[in-house]
């Protein structure tokens, strides 16, 4: 498995349009959610040129897991979309404040058994987090937020991070979903 990270213009060439194939294929096709996107092509407003993403890719080169980091001084997912999982507290915006969007761990091509174990997509899963949060450690990020099922809160702690909700839980397409604020300090 390998990582990728950076924004459009440091990935490599196509990179970009591979990735939104692939979160088309597993936000829209896998999870059902209603998103205004072309069909096969899944990008949204907080998709610019100095987005950065983190991107695994296994020995064939496949995608099987991304994760998008915006700043919180600019537009971002929680800011903008979910204010109300924040409890009615203002979103944060500081430079030292990062938000971890459009996370996945999903090997679209694994085998059966693979999917069934269900491990390669916690490897992945741990290594894009791990991925993120040390590109962030270059701007001195101290916080990530997030918009996340309850699982990924389970993640985050697993891994050792110190994580608290932002609110409690809002259905989402009849899914709980909170803001998780995870200290990487």
């Amino acid at each position: 498995m390998e990582f990728l990270s950076g924004s459009p213009r440091n990935l490599p060439s196509g990179l970009e349009n591979e990735l939104a194939a692939y979160r088309y294929k597993v936000f829209v096709e896998k999870l059902g959610w209603e998103l205004n996107t072309p069909i096969g092509y899944e990008r949204d407003q907080f998709d610019k040129p100095d987005t950065v993403y983190v991107i695994a890719r296994n020995s064939r080169k496949e995608i099987i897991g991304c994760s998008r980091l915006l700043p919180t001084t600019e537009p971002y997912l929680l800011s903008e979309v979910f204010p109300e999982l924040l409890n009615g507290n203002h979103p944060p915006s500081s430079p030292y404040i990062w938000e971890i969007s459009r996370f996945s761990a999903l090997d679209l091509n694994a085998s059966a058994l693979e999917k069934q174990r269900g491990s390669l997509s916690s490897v992945v899963a741990a290594g894009l987090l791990k991925e993120s949060i040390n590109y962030l450690a270059q701007y001195n990020v101290k916080t990530i937020v997030t918009v996340s099922p309850l699982a990924v809160e389970r993640l985050i702690k697993g891994l050792g991070y110190k994580v608290h909700r932002g609110g409690p839980p809002v259905l989402v397409d009849g899914h709980p979903v909170i803001a998780c604020i995870i200290d990487v300090r």
